[in-house]
């Protein structure tokens, strides 16, 4: 196995502890407890330890050693970090997160595309609207978030606001972890998917107050559905 292949394993391990509590704020790490764990050389361990150092997530200090730092400290809106807090137990307070988070900004991202979004992104939004609505009635979950992705990360660019299309990775994480938990409704096609063709035709019309109200009717239903598997109501968590 090359180095990249032992890097992104030793990432991922380390990651996924301390995203689980097993590693808590304040231990220090020592590098040869990585090399010894995870069976690497020490410049494998070193490189590991930056790229969570990048994210925020440790700190590293001459005579100290590696020292972990509080979740508050951490890039939350980091991709790899939100894939390990959904795969930690502590994953219901990362899913409630990420749907509060959509839920304060999507229906302001919708209503500003319907004022800056060009002729293409109109087109796109429809099309892919059009196209999950044809994954759910076709029950193919793959095909399904491929298009749920894809329209936000559309609607997010098109507001115009380059922040919040810095958001779109943050939506993807959500959606393809709620595949992979086993948190998507049990039946894919119902009113909440066919809402995101009312949002396309909206924001194509230039009817930003509609487009808004649409998306935050989407993004509530998503929010309760996540809600109700949680508890218990509906299919459970995997274990």
């Amino acid at each position: 196995m090359g180095l990249q292949g032992l890097h992104g394993q030793v990432v991922d391990g380390i990651g996924c502890s301390l995203a689980g509590g097993e590693i808590r704020a304040g231990e220090v790490l020592r590098l040869e407890d990585v090399q010894e764990r995870y069976g690497v050389s020490r410049t494998v361990a070193r490189e590991a330890v930056r790229v969570l150092e990048s994210k925020r997530m440790v700190t590293s200090r001459p005579r100290v050693g590696v020292t972990v730092r509080p979740e508050s400290a951490w890039n939350l809106y980091d991709p790899q970090v939100i894939r390990w807090r959904l795969a930690s137990p502590r994953r219901e307070a990362q899913l409630r997160e990420l749907a509060e988070l959509r839920a304060a900004v999507e229906p302001a991202a919708a209503a500003l595309a319907a004022g800056h979004a060009g002729p293409g992104e109109r087109q796109e939004l429809i099309a892919q609207a059009r196209a999950l609505i044809g994954a759910a009635r076709a029950r193919d979950s793959e095909a399904f978030v491929t298009a749920d992705a894809a329209f936000h990360r559309v609607l997010l660019g098109a507001s115009g606001n380059g922040m919040f299309a810095q958001l779109a990775e943050v939506t993807e994480e959500l959606l393809v972890g709620r595949r992979d938990l086993l948190l998507l409704p049990e039946r894919l096609d119902n009113p909440a998917v066919r809402r995101h063709l009312d949002v396309a035709e909206a924001i194509a019309a230039g009817r930003g107050a509609e487009a808004a109200q649409a998306v935050g009717s989407i993004v509530a239903a998503a929010r309760n559905e996540v809600e109700r598997i949680l508890d218990g109501t509906a299919c459970p968590l995997p274990t």
